[in-house]
């Protein structure tokens, strides 16, 4: 299997490639809009075909770059169906399985951070979005966001997977790139040593965030899978 982590500073969002080396085929999941040149070069580098854009959810802090890859890659559009994202062109549900090549992607609904996170399990790896991060997880006081969903998702779809299951993030703010589900479950500031339902519901209710500094060209951008995006994109 061909992988490679991407990373756009300014949103501290992580991108993953992924693809078959039998077939070429490949899919990015979380790609950004401002990152399109970079993804379009490692494809062409690399000989691959680009198949699906999976976004974990509806962003607020970048805009998807799922319509400009549709253009420039011929790939489809790939998110929940609870996303309210009208031009998406698969939209998956909890259990529903896509293949590229020999790779199998299993699609677990997450929901809590918002109402249509999906993460993405590939063989011993699990792409979190920002439901569960490393040592943290999304927050849940805008975008139908839920803390009792968030703990029950993370626990019933996250914490149930191998211990020794990769964690690859949407973000990370000081540089990490992975974790394990074992490490999480043990050690996560916000969800690990046994910490109760009621007790994350409370912490998560004191947490006093400033509003996100993107998220209103971000969410109206993203619900048009990048439409009302500029970017200086190739042609």
């Amino acid at each position: 299997m061909f992988f490679k982590q991407l990373f756009e500073p300014e949103s501290s969002t992580y991108t993953y490639l992924l693809a078959c080396e039998h077939t070429k085929q490949a899919i990015l999941i979380d790609p950004v809009a401002s990152e399109i040149d970079v993804y379009m070069d490692l494809l062409e580098q690399h000989d691959l075909s680009l198949v699906y854009s999976l976004d974990t959810h509806v962003h607020a802090d970048h805009v998807t770059g799922a319509k400009l890859l549709k253009e420039r890659a011929g790939s489809k559009a790939v998110l929940h169906r609870n996303s309210g994202v009208s031009c998406g062109d698969i939209l998956v549900t909890d259990g529903c399985l896509l293949r590229i090549g020999e790779i199998e992607v299993e699609a677990r609904y997450t929901p809590g951070h918002t109402n249509a996170c999906t993460s993405y399990v590939i063989d011993n790896m699990v792409f979190t979005g920002d439901a569960l991060l490393i040592d943290g997880c999304g927050r849940t006081d805008f975008q139908e966001g839920n803390s009792g969903t968030l703990y029950d998702s993370i626990h019933n779809q996250l914490f149930t997977l191998p211990a020794e299951t990769i964690v690859y993030p949407g973000h990370d703010y000081k540089g990490r790139t992975q974790s394990t589900i074992g490490h999480e479950r043990e050690s996560n500031a916000r969800l690990g040593n046994n910490q109760t339902r009621e007790g994350f519901i409370e912490l998560m209710k004191n947490l006093d965030l400033p509003y996100p500094a993107k998220i209103d060209i971000a969410l109206p951008a993203n619900k048009a899978c990048g439409t009302t995006v500029n970017v200086n994109a190739k042609k």
